[in-house]
């Protein structure tokens, strides 16, 4: 099995003119979309804004011209905004760009290992817990800029930030608060005029017009970093040492673990909305790629955008085309009118990401779950959602699979049975006992089959266990086997095992087992297993 092949070049095979105009036209009207967003995610993520353009160029061209998503539409997303802009506070720019690049490496070997499929196992409560706690975190760090709160001691914690804002309520800008309810409601209200143009480029049109000819006194991007630079930079490298790469090591995991499921979620996603079927690790090698490139060039990590790729679908894009054309207009966009973006007033990127953090909640997904899903499933949920609020994102994750994973094994226990039923067996002797074992046979259903085995057991000649209904058995279940073996040897009772499945019967091939019980030990059949044993 390929495992690196790219959607684009299976699909150029049987390009043509009618797609290429509807690629054209949805790949404009993405990049229109992404402008705005790529310039909030950046200053939101404690860098310059052209480093946010810098990365839907150069990584969302890679991750289209390589990725394993027919529609799939890449760049800096909301998700990795508090992840970025720790690592800026902590480590620096050369410890982004480092951690990137060491990301991208991690990606590229999670997908030539072929770990794509391995994603999709996770748990839907972790991903919507995960995704609410980011959301929350995003739509809290916005509120400074929003406010306009001059202080630039804004604190890294989540609590923090709260105890902060309800002390510097009073220095709050009015004209700040004002213009971004104002962009908040052009985005909410925009669409039911126009769906084709996103309300978030009108808001930020209307925010830095009124702001420039009215001669608001709010904070613009000009007045926070100065000139901007309208050309992509030349490639380069940090410096980079043993020392730095052990340090990095942690949020370079992050960045890639993060990136992985973010980017194959998107693509499920997608493959729901147009009936196709992604590459899985093909995509992941593509991300790889793209987070390497986009740390080369100044950028900052990108992943699958799942908002952007949905209205490139919803506006015709169905090849990996529209993802390129969308990174070539912002790449003219950037040329053309970066210097203008200076007067654009963060007011206006905090409420275009205040609605960017609502729209990813999923908030009624939330609540749905709370209230119908099981008490198990609820209780990860909020173990996620609270942990990725108030300390880290993959400790959330990595909690939460542990806790689901608890679960998991308690409900297959559960649903284990082993039954006496030598009375439901015709033509048998009182000294032939009959169980019936239904279920997978793994550690977590152990205890429950000897227990049953020990407590139901009479004196007998002849035992024998119908495992037509196990699916699957683990070394654990093998080793109780071997000890119900040994005790009916020590016994003189015959053991016959019937209806083995092709999982279980592997096992205990692998293991000398069958060997151990002999032809006459294993019947096809439970009505096989009563004759002989008769």
């Amino acid at each position: 099995m390929q495992v690196f092949r790219p959607k684009f070049f299976t699909m150029i095979k049987s390009y043509n003119t009618d797609q290429f105009i509807k690629d054209l036209t949805a790949g404009i009207i993405v990049a229109i979309i992404a402008l705005p967003l790529s310039i909030a995610l950046a200053i939101a993520s404690g860098v310059s804004p052209e480093r946010g353009l810098y990365t839907a160029i150069i990584a969302g061209f890679l991750i289209s011209f390589l990725g394993g998503s027919r529609v799939q539409i890449g760049g800096p997303t909301g998700a990795f905004m508090i992840i970025v802009y720790g690592i800026v506070t902590k480590y620096g720019m050369d410890g982004l760009i480092i951690s990137t690049i060491m990301a991208g490496i991690l990606l590229i070997l999670m997908g030539v290992l072929q770990l794509g499929n391995l994603i999709r196992f996770i748990p839907y409560p972790i991903t919507t817990g995960f995704t609410g706690g980011i959301a929350l975190v995003i739509f809290t760090a916005q509120i400074k800029d929003f406010l306009g709160i001059s202080s630039e001691n804004l604190p890294a914690e989540f609590i923090d930030k709260w105890i902060f804002y309800f002390k510097n309520v009073g220095s709050a800008n009015l004209n700040s608060l004002i213009l971004g309810i104002i962009c908040i409601l052009i985005i909410a209200l925009w669409p039911k005029l126009n769906k084709k143009i996103p309300g978030s480029l009108i808001a930020l049109i209307v925010a830095t017009a009124a702001a420039y000819f009215l001669k608001l006194d709010v904070e613009t991007i000009g007045s926070k970093y100065g000139e901007l630079s309208s050309s992509l930079p030349m490639p380069s490298l940090p410096n980079i040492n043993l020392s730095t790469v052990k340090m990095l090591i942690q949020p370079a995991v992050t960045i890639a673990l993060l990136g992985g499921i973010e980017s194959l979620l998107s693509a499920v996603v997608a493959d729901g909305m147009i009936g196709g079927k992604h590459r899985s690790n093909t995509e992941l090698i593509a991300q790889g790629i793209a987070n390497i490139a986009s740390g080369v060039f100044g950028g900052i990590p990108a992943t699958g955008a799942i908002a952007r790729t949905a209205a490139n679908i919803k506006n015709g894009g169905r090849t990996p085309v529209a993802g390129i054309v969308h990174s070539l207009v912002l790449l003219l966009i950037m040329l053309l009118f970066m210097p203008l973006a200076k007067l654009i007033p963060l007011c206006s990127l905090s409420a275009i990401l205040m609605v960017v953090a609502y729209n990813m909640s999923e908030w009624r997904a939330f609540r749905d779950m709370i209230r119908e899903a099981p008490k198990s499933d609820a209780f990860v949920l909020l173990v996620t959602f609270i942990l990725t609020v108030v300390l880290d994102l993959v400790i959330a994750i990595e909690i939460g699979m542990f806790i689901a994973s608890l679960l998991f094994m308690k409900r297959m226990a559960d649903t284990t049975k082993v039954d006496s039923i030598d009375g439901d067996v015709h033509q048998l002797s009182d000294d032939v006992l009959v169980y019936e074992m239904t279920g997978p046979f793994f550690f977590g259903a152990v205890d429950k089959f000897m227990e049953v085995i020990d407590e139901s057991r009479r004196p007998c000649k002849t035992l024998i266990l119908n495992m037509s209904h196990v699916p699957a058995m683990d070394v654990s279940g093998y080793r109780a086997l071997m000890s119900l073996y040994l005790n009916c040897k020590k016994h003189d009772i015959r053991l016959i095992i019937s209806d083995l499945q092709a999982q279980p019967y592997s096992v205990l091939e692998k293991a000398k087992f069958i060997d151990k019980l002999g032809n006459e030990g294993i019947c096809e059949s439970l009505a096989k297993a009563a004759e002989m044993a008769s």
